[in-house]
């Protein structure tokens, strides 16, 4: 399977997450928020692609790391690259982070035509940031977002409660 990348996988990231962790810049976002801090990323036909079976081995060949951030561009513009890709990380013990500009209820929305395919990749999340980066919400002093809006969601103990659970430790 293909995936639209922004740029090659970061492989010592710090501020994405907790621990080391490789990210993966997926290239593609509609969302157009002002002040991105990743603006190169919004075009849908920037960037270029790679083989998900090159990324996954690619992160199998990780020793220190604690796992993996999805982020972008918008990841949930690709999600069935990047399920495959959180399902092979999980299974050799990485959590998967992913940051998105949707919210979680509008990726759940049983009227999204991606409903199964955003759900799908959710399954193989532990952590979601979600909401849109807006300008004037900025707070540098947040752990792991960028504005006061966006939430950092436990997104299994959200699924099985069908509610929104924040991961509080994050959330300071």
């Amino acid at each position: 399977m293909k995936l639209r990348i922004a740029s090659p996988i970061t492989t010592d990231s710090i501020v994405d997450g907790p621990g080391l962790r490789a990210v993966v810049w997926t290239q593609g976002c509609q969302h157009n928020c002002r002040g991105c801090h990743n603006p190169k990323t919004h075009s849908l036909v920037g960037g270029f692609e790679v083989d998900t079976k090159d990324i996954i081995e690619e992160i199998k060949s990780l020793k220190l790391h604690k796992g993996i951030t999805l982020s972008g561009g918008e990841p949930f513009l690709q999600p069935e690259a990047l399920e495959e890709i959180a399902r092979e990380s999980k299974n050799i013990g990485l959590d998967v982070w992913a940051y998105t500009g949707f919210t979680f209820e509008e990726l759940l929305k049983n009227n999204n035509p991606s409903y199964l395919k955003n759900l799908s990749l959710l399954n193989n999340i532990d952590v979601l940031v979600d909401g849109k980066f807006i300008e004037n919400k900025r707070d540098i002093n947040l752990k792991f977002r960028g504005s006061s809006n966006q939430r950092i969601i436990d997104v299994k103990r959200s699924l099985e409660s069908e509610k929104i659970i924040l991961n509080e430790e994050y959330m300071k």
